[in-house]
């Protein structure tokens, strides 16, 4: 799933194309990913575009009228077409990943939006702002905002009962944090996934905080300038324990297992993170 730093690169691209450019039309080949049925996509036909901007894990485009939102999911993504290149001709973000629709400018240049999986996992809505989508009004403190502060994390981990990794990919606690990074986190501030957040002291709160700030900020710096078909190759490789079981531990050596319960979906190092 497009995680913050991914979208927060995605979305400045797109910002940089189409700031103060019409909307030709917005095509959906699949309706089922429309949520709000009420709000036509042709609303935006004509619009010009007024800025773009990264909402946790969703992406708005603003315009002179209605916002659209667009929510990936787990496998969801834009690919970039520009004016004087046919559509098919343009590099996939996966082999798998088929075309559902496309938001096309004056000129022809469009952002194809694209899904890998093997079910839907898309959301466009059409609304007057963006915290008209439930889970964009939802959505807690951002962590790559500059604002965002030890104060914060406490107040989202203090006397929660719930294990840290659970906490971590909660959008209404923590805006933009899934699965991957939540693993590269904890496993950076050597904290046991499944500890629950009311356990930890005033320390390990500190570090899991420094932790949240190193990993997605760095993340988002490596990622600036790379292709948007790229980013998620990209984030994939940088991994240290996300995706890696069996493998050495970058810090100890020993060796990345699955967190248990998780069906391989997810990784830690038995050792760092006791």
């Amino acid at each position: 799933m497009p995680e913050s730093p991914e979208v927060e690169v995605l979305a400045r691209f797109v910002d940089e194309r189409t700031h103060g450019r019409r909307i030709r039309g917005v095509e959906l080949d699949e309706f089922r990913a429309l949520k709000t049925r009420a709000r036509p996509l042709s609303e935006l036909a004509g619009r010009t575009i007024a800025g773009v901007r990264r909402y946790g894990k969703h992406l708005a485009v603003a315009t002179d009228g209605p916002v659209l939102v667009v929510s990936f999911g787990r496998a969801g993504w834009l690919r970039h077409v520009a004016p004087d290149a046919a559509p098919d001709s343009a590099p996939e973000t996966s082999a798998a990943a088929a075309p559902l629709g496309a938001l096309t400018l004056d000129d022809g240049e469009a952002f194809v939006l694209t899904d890998a999986g093997s079910w839907l996992s898309f959301g466009l809505s059409v609304v007057d702002a963006a915290a008209e989508v439930p889970a964009v009004a939802g959505l807690g403190p951002d962590p790559l905002d500059d604002a965002f502060a030890l104060a914060d994390l406490e107040g989202v981990v203090i006397g929660r009962r719930k294990q840290l990794k659970a906490v971590l990919q909660e959008q209404e606690s923590l805006a933009g944090i899934g699965n991957a990074y939540s693993d590269e986190i904890l496993h950076v501030a050597r904290l046991a996934p499944l500890l629950h957040a009311s356990a930890l002291d005033a320390g390990e709160r500190a570090r899991l905080f420094a932790a949240i700030r190193e990993v997605l900020t760095g993340a988002l710096a490596d990622r600036l300038g790379l292709p948007i078909d790229g980013l998620k190759a990209a984030k994939v490789a940088s991994m240290r324990v996300h995706g890696r079981t069996g493998e050495p531990c970058p810090v100890c050596g020993g060796l990345v297992a699955d967190i248990p319960g998780s069906k391989g979906a997810a990784q830690y190092c038995p050792v760092c993170q006791e």
